[in-house]
Parts: structure tokens; C-alpha cells; sequence
């Protein structure tokens, strides 16, 4: 009976204790990245657990109850973010944001009708691979930024107490990454900020007295076009936003695939693609009207299923119940925006670097030949082009991001140089 229970089908219900456990397993899971995201961008974390929590409310009803997947803030978005913020503010990134979900659904209707080989042509490993590794390099100079220096003041200061503390918070979450067992291992990035808010709050680097003041009930501040601001369409902007879809496109694809091997099902084929592209992309339609960032699905949380052996879709809706709860207690969301730059700094150096490692995998796992000439003339194109900051004015407040440059420079380039083929490595899954 014992062990039914701990391999729970997907359209199985746990008994209660079982569900609240299983459901939390999964939120913890998710937390630390999914409040990471609004942290770095200044938004509201409280937003984003909400927007988190009905995206993947919707994702379930959109794939008819069938995949047990949780979304959560997108890194790939954090660049874009800030670059229309300092378009238009946060409005015009959650414009942006929205355009991306369009492209979601309109991707999803064409593997509708078309079905999913073109994708993987379209997006070989060698151009994903580097452009998810620009996306995490790119970042790295904002999570030295937060480790070293005083935040809040113009010129550069260094600080030994903020140095000091976020290696301490790396230090847990490296220990709990490489050490830890079971479900501990799967939470590192959260038990790091645990450990590093302690730390910091003997440092005399957290400022507890907004906790203390903060209602335990409280809506979270919400950006909702043509109610708190009147939406304007900016080229600019959806040319920084909207391609970074093509990129969580590929992300989506592989976990989809990882989670459906756990599970003994092919998700890309029932209840299809086009239903998760579409879950997906309708998520990140919600963050957008909300105020929250884009949702994507969450490698932690197949690691979750992998070690619970639990499918359930009803411990993966409870998990977004409580995070829409959790977004709505206002002392949760004080603490959240209490933790000091110096212990995000920490854990971002782990993060950051395994989400550039994650594309540097994707290449060694579809076996691409770095030793062919075509690879190496994509990858470095798109790895400098990306990192170095390179961008193209079309004109008066139009221009072409670092990023996305770099992801068109790379099509491109696949594209038009000859021997195609070896872009896609020999792995089975990318031929």
C-alpha cells in the first residue's frame, strides 16, 4: 500500500496529508527561483507567486489535467526585462510579456497543424545551446554586483560584510547541490537564502522592522492594463520581448520530454505540444496582465516528481494553490523583499552559472562536434554577439537587443552555411 502511494498516477488523489506534503515539496522547490526573478528586476515577488500559481492553474486545465508540470519566473526574461523597463517601465515589459505568450500560441497552432519535427529543425542545439548560455553568462555581472558592493548608493563600495555574506550563502547551497540527499538536494537555492538571511541578519544587513509592521493579510500590488495604466504598443519592445520565446520554447521541449520519461508517457504527443506550448504561453499572458514576469515550467519540480515518483496533478495544482495563498499574506511578501542583495548575489552566482551550464549540457547531450568548423563559426558568433552586449538601431527608440541579435545572428547563420546536418549533433533526440 505504501508503496502505491508513493507512485501516484496522474490522475490519482492523495489522501489529504499526503497531498499537503507532496504539494509544498513542490513549492518549496520552486520558491527560491521564482521570487529570485522579480527580486532582480524590481518587481513584486508577491505577483509573481500569484501569477505563478494561476499559470500553472491554467497550464493544467489548457493540457486537460495530464502533465504534472510547474511554471514559474523565467530567467530568460530577466535581460529583456530591464531593457523595457528602462523603455517604459514595468508596463511596457509586461507588454512585451504578453506579445511572448502570443508567440507561444501561435507556435503551439502551428505544431497543431503542422506537427513538431519543423521545431526541432528550426532551433538546433547549437544555436539553443549558446544562446542559453549567453542568458546566463549575461547575468553574471549583476550577481557579482549584488555579492560585493553596498547597494542603494551611486559610486561603487565595496563591503566585506556583503562579500562576506554571499559567500556564505553560495557556500550552503553548493554544500546542499553537491552533498545533501533526497528532497534537500533539490532545494538548494532556497536553503541558501535561509541560511544566508540568518547570516545577514547578524551581519546587521536585514531590516526586519517592515516584517513586523507588514498586515499578515494584503492584496499584492497587481499592474493590470487599462485599469492601473493605459497599454501602449512599442515595436522596440516587443522585439526585446517576444523572440526570447523561441528560446523557453526549447527549455519547455526538453524537461517535457524528461518529466514524460519519468512518467512512462510522451507528453509531446498526448495531450500534444501544441496544448503545453499553449499552456505555457497562456501562463505567461496571466503574469503579464497581472504584473507578474514570464512563466515557464520548472526543472526543480520534475526533479521533485523524479524523487517522490508522484504524477499527480492534484499535488501540482495544490502546489499552485498555495503559492496564490502565499501571495496573498503580506508578511510573506515583506520577508521576501527584506532579503538583502548580498545573499541574492549568492545564490545568483550558483544559479546564473548553472543555467550557462544547462546550455553548455544541451550541446554535450545532442553530441554536437565543437571540432566542426560550422559549430564553432555559430557558437562563438552567438556567445560574443550575446555576452558582449552588441545591439542594431532601426531607428528613433527601435533597436535589436544583445540577445535576441544574438539568437537571429545564430538562425541565421545555421541557416546559410553548408553541412547542415552536423548542427544537430547525433544524439537521438535531435535528429
Amino acid at each position: 500500500m505504501e508503496e502505491r502511494r508513493m507512485r501516484l498516477g496522474i490522475k490519482e488523489i492523495p489522501r489529504a496529508d499526503q497531498w499537503l506534503l507532496f504539494s509544498l515539496q513542490h513549492l518549496c522547490a520552486m520558491f527560491g527561483a521564482t521570487v529570485l526573478v522579480p527580486f532582480l528586476v524590481d518587481m513584486n515577488p508577491a505577483t509573481a507567486l500569484l501569477s505563478s500559481g494561476l499559470g500553472t492553474l491554467a497550464f493544467i486545465l489548457i493540457t486537460k489535467g495530464q502533465v504534472p508540470a510547474y511554471l514559474g519566473s523565467s530567467f530568460a526574461f530577466i535581460g529583456p526585462i530591464v531593457a523595457a523597463q528602462g523603455m517604459g517601465g514595468t508596463e511596457a515589459a509586461m507588454v512585451g510579456a504578453f506579445f511572448a505568450g502570443i508567440v507561444y500560441g501561435i507556435v503551439a497552432l502551428i505544431i497543431k497543424a503542422a506537427g513538431t519535427k519543423w521545431i526541432f529543425k528550426v532551433l538546433p542545439p547549437i544555436v539553443i545551446g549558446p544562446v542559453i548560455m549567453v542568458i546566463g553568462l549575461s547575468l553574471a555581472g549583476t550577481a557579482i554586483g549584488n555579492a560585493m558592493y553596498v547597494p542603494g548608493v551611486e559610486e561603487t563600495v565595496y563591503s566585506a560584510p556583503h562579500i562576506l555574506t554571499a559567500l556564505v550563502t553560495l557556500l550552503v547551497a553548493v554544500v546542499a547541490t553537491m552533498y545533501f540527499k533526497g528532497f534537500l538536494n533539490l532545494i538548494p537555492i532556497l536553503l541558501g537564502l535561509v541560511v544566508g538571511y540568518v547570516f545577514a541578519y547578524f551581519q546587521g544587513l536585514v531590516d526586519f522592522q517592515p516584517v513586523r509592521e507588514a498586515a499578515w493579510f494584503a492584496a499584492p500590488d497587481l499592474i493590470v492594463p487599462f485599469v492601473t495604466y493605459t497599454p501602449s504598443l512599442s515595436l522596440a519592445v516587443i522585439v526585446i520581448m517576444a523572440p526570447v520565446a523561441l528560446v523557453t520554447i526549447a527549455e519547455h521541449t526538453g524537461q517535457l520530454t524528461v518529466l514524460g520519461k519519468l512518467a512512462g508517457k510522451n507528453f509531446l504527443e498526448k495531450p500534444g505540444m501544441h496544448r503545453t506550448l499553449m499552456g505555457d504561453g497562456l501562463a505567461t499572458i496571466i503574469a503579464s496582465l497581472l504584473g507578474g514576469p514570464p512563466n515557464t515550467t520548472y526543472g526543480e519540480n520534475v526533479g521533485v516528481v523524479a524523487i517522490t515518483r508522484v504524477f499527480s496533478v492534484f499535488v501540482v495544482g495544490g502546489a499552485a494553490v498555495l503559492a496564490v495563498v502565499f501571495a496573498f499574506v503580506g508578511k510573506v511578501a515583506a520577508l521576501i523583499s527584506s532579503i538583502p542583495e548580498a545573499v541574492m548575489g549568492g545564490v545568483s552566482i550558483l544559479l546564473f552559472g548553472i543555467i550557462a551550464s544547462a546550455g553548455i549540457r544541451m550541446l554535450i547531450d545532442s553530441r554536437v562536434d565543437m571540432g566542426e568548423k560550422r559549430n564553432m563559426v555559430v557558437a562563438s558568433v552567438i556567445l560574443i554577439l550575446g555576452i558582449g552586449g552588441a545591439y542594431i538601431e532601426l531607428g528613433e527608440n527601435v533597436e535589436i537587443p544583445s540577445m535576441a541579435l544574438a539568437t537571429m545572428a545564430g538562425l541565421l547563420l545555421h541557416g546559410i552555411l553548408p553541412n547542415r546536418k552536423v548542427s544537430y549533433g547525433t544524439s537521438d533526440s535531435t535528429t
